[in-house]
């Protein structure tokens, strides 16, 4: 019969952490992991070490991408040399720090043709991530210059909720067509909420009896990003219903 531990006092934090350093399973899968991160950093560093070696010889003293991102200061000269390296790099968390580092504004429009072959590139279940950071990048700097190319891979359901950036992306663009496509995705349940974000920067009239029906969707989100949409054609505050 088993002992009622109900009224046992709780233990510390420091008697379970003993507890567990005492089994010798917890021991082992704690080591593989440590061995497994250690084994990611080092195929991540020599994957990035060109690029990095370049962009020091182009004066530019870091010792990871992350780290031109994070100086604060506008980095227009590396730009060539991330493009050039982007299509070559293969592992994919180098691959995704290149996009990211990709995504400022000072990089469009060289670099928009570039994350939009990657986006078609990136493949396999792996690859979401890499392309929901490239639709993101596209978020922050595409505009009219490719849209059609926008337009081609936000209404292809093949590239699933990877699309989801790519239509609020669409919002940066004066293309009159951008309000039907946008309109259309409304009723694609993958990205109805990016729709109507993008719609609600650019405040079209004729989007408004569209909107007006995603104020019952299921999704709380989605209710209020329609309820701002609406407020900001109609010439309201956001916070008004």
């Amino acid at each position: 019969m088993k002992r009622d531990r109900s009224k046992d006092a709780p233990k510390s934090a420091a008697e379970l952490m003993a507890e567990l350093n005492a089994d010798p399973d917890y021991v082992a899968r704690m080591r593989q992991r440590d061995r497994q991160q250690t084994e990611n950093v080092e195929v991540y560093q020599r994957a990035a070490a060109p690029v990095l070696r370049e962009l020091v010889a182009a004066g530019f003293n870091v010792q990871s991408l992350g780290e031109l991102r994070q100086t604060g200061a506008e980095y227009p000269t590396a730009i060539p040399i991330l493009l050039r390296w982007l299509p070559r790099v293969e592992n994919a968390q180098v691959k995704e720090d290149l996009v990211r580092t990709l995504s400022v504004p000072w990089a469009a429009p060289e670099a928009m043709p570039a994350l939009i072959a990657e986006f078609k590139r990136a493949d396999g279940q792996e690859r979401y991530g890499l392309r929901w950071a490239i639709a993101n990048g596209l978020a922050v700097a595409a505009d009219d210059a490719v849209f059609d190319q926008l337009v081609a891979l936000v209404t292809d359901r093949n590239y699933g909720k990877a699309r989801e950036m790519l239509a609020l992306a669409l919002g940066n663009c004066r293309d009159p067509r951008a309000v039907n496509v946008l309109i259309e995705l409304l009723a694609d349940e993958q990205v109805v909420g990016h729709a109507v974000m993008a719609l609600g920067k650019l405040k079209p009239k004729a989007a408004r009896s569209h909107i007006q029906g995603l104020l019952k969707h299921p999704e709380d989100w989605v209710r209020a990003e329609a309820t701002k949409a609406l407020a900001g054609i109609d010439g309201l505050p956001a916070a008004v219903q």
